[in-house]
């Protein structure tokens, strides 16, 4: 791969990296969009599993003190269940409708009536979201925006939310690392180049530790405030991306 093409690839993890550790998500939605424009799907799956992975479990690290574990719990019920009917069937999705989950999941998230999503300390409400995040995280890519609407309407500081989400998006990232690396056919050399792996766990370790400042600094109201307009903007950009597809 040309120098030049490493060097942006770094810089992307870098800065997706850095928002995800103030956002939680919305690094995560830009890789996996820039990603799906010049490689597969099953290795655009790949490099940002690796990276979110990494980018989590770092931001999980920082935080671990405001972890809810009874929540991370419940949430591993529900992963497991939905990540055992998807090895049965062994599905994969195609580009298109990779960019279309993408750009829907903000958009469930916000339109969903906040009495009928129960949230992650109310009965069922962390199973529903393992279930539910599943769902889009191996259609997708990623599944925080979904995940956030079980956490967005609560009362919880933005350092549990961040903290406890962080954990859940790991686990999730390894689930999807084990099916699309090892299950599902159609990666490449490209997502197991050594290179490439060590820029991207470099690039999300750095940027997640240069977030910490600005996500203590921030209010809790303008957390939740800039985490919405972002998740949507880029929403309603892979919508139309993902549509023109099938056009």
């Amino acid at each position: 791969m040309p120098a030049l093409t490493l060097f942006a690839f770094g810089a992307l993890v870098i800065a997706t990296s850095f928002l995800s550790g103030i956002f939680g998500m919305a690094g995560g939605m830009i890789l996996m969009g820039v990603l799906l424009f010049y490689v597969g799907v099953a290795d655009a799956m790949i490099l940002h599993g690796v990276t979110q992975f990494v980018s989590n479990a770092g931001r999980a690290a920082m935080w671990y003190r405001h972890v809810d574990w009874r929540v991370v719990a419940r949430f591993s019920l529900g992963l497991l269940l939905v990540s055992a009917v998807f090895v049965l069937v062994r599905f994969s999705p195609d580009q298109r409708l990779v960019f279309i989950a993408l750009g829907l999941s903000p958009f469930l998230a916000i339109a969903l009536p906040a009495r009928f999503v129960p949230q992650v300390h109310q009965r069922f409400g962390a199973e529903l979201s393992g279930v539910l995040c599943t769902v889009f995280l191996l259609t997708s890519g990623l599944s925080g925006p979904l995940l956030d609407m079980f956490y967005v309407r609560s009362e919880l500081d933005r350092r549990m939310v961040v903290a406890t989400k962080a954990v859940c998006q790991a686990l999730s990232h390894v689930c999807k690392l084990i099916y699309f690396g090892l299950l599902v056919e159609g990666a490449t050399a490209l997502a197991t180049d050594p290179l490439i792996l060590g820029l991207a766990v470099i690039g999300a370790i750095i940027g997640t530790t240069s977030s910490r400042r600005v996500l203590e600094a921030m209010s809790n109201s303008n957390f939740r405030r800039y985490t919405l307009w972002i998740v949507l903007t880029l929403g309603a950009v892979y919508l139309v991306r993902g549509g023109l597809g099938y056009l």
